[in-house]
């Protein structure tokens, strides 16, 4: 995702979901939801998971303004295969819910990250959702071939 003007030569800060910023330059021309297409003229990382991203014609700080909000895409034909027991977050939307015994909760609806660390949206049969921890004791089992996951919600202690 675009998060803002850099500088005042249009370079952009992208936060990117790659092993490292400069990956994002391995995935050629990255697309928005609207379908238009930007071509990385110059990329360097910037801090933590950020890059500092030139894009072609992309020239000035008003241009690279206007991008920010911008979500970026790039075709599942241009990522790796995921190695075994990896998976991309995509592949968990839609994914059956369940817990410990097999018992449908619900659906993955989204996986997102606040700042926090990773969690899991799932959308219950009433519509409700609730956010779950993406961690191994809340999330214990990510079975993609099957098309289930199992959750155990996390307890809270009660006052």
């Amino acid at each position: 995702m675009i998060t803002g003007a850099h500088g005042i030569k249009g370079e952009v800060k992208v936060k990117t979901f790659t092993q490292s910023p400069e990956g994002l330059g391995a995935y050629g021309p990255l697309l928005t939801e609207d379908g238009r297409r930007f071509q990385i003229a110059a990329l360097r990382p910037g801090k933590g998971e950020e890059a500092i991203v030139r894009f072609a014609g992309v020239s000035d700080r008003n241009a690279a303004e206007t991008l920010k909000g911008e979500h970026l895409y790039v075709p599942r034909a241009a990522l790796p295969p995921p190695e075994p027991g990896e998976f991309y977050h995509a592949d968990l939307i839609g994914l059956r819910a369940e817990d410990a015994s097999g018992n449908a909760l619900g659906t993955v609806r989204a996986v997102h990250n606040f700042g926090a660390g990773d969690v899991i949206e799932i959308e219950f049969p009433d519509r409700k959702t609730e956010f779950i921890p993406f961690t191994d004791d809340s999330v214990p089992v990510v079975d993609t071939a099957n098309g289930r996951i199992v959750i155990v919600p996390p307890r809270y202690a009660e006052e």
